[in-house]
């Protein structure tokens, strides 16, 4: 925690441009930016994970990243959240992208290698899966 950059940025120590605070949540510019707009939305809690991050200290991010998304103007953007490396999570903090999309060239590219699944197989995950939840 006291090397995370983004709790070195809710304290104050490495400047941002704060676009948003509260108790619990602060966002910011990104300075690697997709596109225009490209921000970031953080607990202030500190977790590498989703799973790590307790629910009471998550009520307020997606509301504050759709407040961003309105403030931003476009129709048209992503909002991102990754969880480990081979998810292309770079920063050990929890953070929710906000990425406006204003053309093909700017914002987030992806593809969306999709395939046919085993109905069979589908079914069983689903089982084990909710049993779970």
């Amino acid at each position: 925690m006291a090397d995370c950059i983004f709790c070195k940025i809710i304290k104050g120590a490495i400047p941002s441009f704060k676009l948003y605070e509260s108790e619990r949540v602060f966002a910011f510019l990104d300075i690697q930016p997709l596109s225009q707009g490209h921000a970031l939305v953080i607990p202030k809690h500190h977790g590498v994970k989703l799973t790590d991050i307790p629910d009471d200290q998550l009520e307020e991010l997606m509301p504050v990243a759709k407040k961003l998304a309105k403030a931003m103007g476009g129709d048209n953007y992503n909002i991102l959240q990754n969880n480990g490396r081979l998810a292309h999570q770079v920063v050990d903090h929890v953070h929710f992208h906000v990425i406006p999309k204003p053309d093909q060239e700017q914002g987030l590219g992806i593809s969306w290698p999709a395939k046919k699944a085993d109905m069979e197989k589908l079914k069983e995950y689903f089982n084990d899966v909710k049993a779970k939840i």
